[in-house]
Protein backbone atom coordinates (compact mmCIF):
# COMPACT_ATOMS: atom_id res chain seq x y z
CA UNK A 1 0.00 0.00 0.00
CA UNK A 2 1.27 3.08 -0.51
CA UNK A 3 -0.41 5.76 1.02
CA UNK A 4 1.69 9.02 2.17
CA UNK A 5 0.16 11.30 5.06
CA UNK A 6 -0.49 14.79 4.18
CA UNK A 7 0.49 14.19 0.37
CA UNK A 8 -2.47 15.18 -1.22
CA UNK A 9 -2.86 13.50 -4.87
CA UNK A 10 -6.22 12.68 -4.05
CA UNK A 11 -6.07 8.92 -3.24
CA UNK A 12 -8.16 7.72 -0.40
CA UNK A 13 -7.81 3.48 1.04
CA UNK A 14 -10.64 1.37 1.46
CA UNK A 15 -10.08 -1.27 4.30
CA UNK A 16 -13.15 -3.34 4.50
CA UNK A 17 -15.73 -0.52 4.75
CA UNK A 18 -13.51 2.00 6.10
CA UNK A 19 -11.95 4.75 4.23
CA UNK A 20 -8.97 6.87 4.76
CA UNK A 21 -9.05 10.32 2.68
CA UNK A 22 -5.88 12.12 2.36
CA UNK A 23 -5.26 15.47 2.75
CA UNK A 24 -2.95 18.28 2.59
CA UNK A 25 -3.90 19.04 6.32
CA UNK A 26 -5.59 16.55 7.42
CA UNK A 27 -6.84 12.85 7.03
CA UNK A 28 -10.06 11.47 7.40
CA UNK A 29 -11.08 8.13 8.60
CA UNK A 30 -14.73 7.67 7.78
CA UNK A 31 -17.30 4.45 7.34
CA UNK A 32 -17.36 1.26 9.92
CA UNK A 33 -14.73 -1.40 10.25
CA UNK A 34 -15.05 -4.68 11.95
CA UNK A 35 -11.74 -6.52 12.77
CA UNK A 36 -12.49 -10.19 13.01
CA UNK A 37 -10.68 -13.01 14.95
CA UNK A 38 -9.65 -14.61 11.61
CA UNK A 39 -7.00 -14.00 8.70
CA UNK A 40 -9.22 -11.40 6.77
CA UNK A 41 -8.90 -9.39 10.24
CA UNK A 42 -5.46 -9.65 10.56
CA UNK A 43 -4.98 -8.23 7.36
CA UNK A 44 -7.37 -5.35 7.69
CA UNK A 45 -5.98 -4.71 11.43
CA UNK A 46 -2.26 -4.53 9.86
CA UNK A 47 -3.28 -2.38 7.01
CA UNK A 48 -4.69 0.15 9.53
CA UNK A 49 -1.36 0.04 11.52
CA UNK A 50 0.44 0.88 8.66
CA UNK A 51 -1.50 3.97 7.94
CA UNK A 52 -1.52 4.64 12.06
CA UNK A 53 2.64 4.26 11.93
CA UNK A 54 3.16 6.89 8.93
CA UNK A 55 0.47 9.19 10.71
CA UNK A 56 2.40 9.00 13.68
CA UNK A 57 6.15 9.43 12.10
CA UNK A 58 4.88 12.26 9.75
CA UNK A 59 3.26 14.41 12.91
CA UNK A 60 6.41 13.30 14.75
CA UNK A 61 8.33 14.68 12.09
CA UNK A 62 7.16 18.37 11.97
CA UNK A 63 9.30 20.65 13.17
CA UNK A 64 6.60 23.07 14.66
CA UNK A 65 2.87 21.36 14.37
CA UNK A 66 0.03 24.46 15.87
CA UNK A 67 -1.33 23.24 18.96
CA UNK A 68 -5.21 22.61 16.78
CA UNK A 69 -5.38 23.49 12.77
CA UNK A 70 -8.67 25.78 12.45
CA UNK A 71 -12.27 24.29 11.80
CA UNK A 72 -13.29 24.08 8.66
CA UNK A 73 -12.31 21.30 6.05
CA UNK A 74 -10.43 22.23 2.96
CA UNK A 75 -12.44 21.30 0.12
CA UNK A 76 -10.94 20.24 -3.60
CA UNK A 77 -11.49 22.29 -6.77
CA UNK A 78 -14.53 21.23 -8.46
CA UNK A 79 -15.42 22.21 -11.67
CA UNK A 80 -19.17 23.75 -12.21
CA UNK A 81 -20.34 21.12 -14.49
CA UNK A 82 -22.97 23.61 -15.36
CA UNK A 83 -20.68 26.56 -16.50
Amino acid sequence: MSFTPFVDRGESVTIDGLTVENGEERVAFYGRLSIGKDQAGLKDAQEMKTIIDALVVRLEGEASLPDRLPLGEKSHPVADPFA
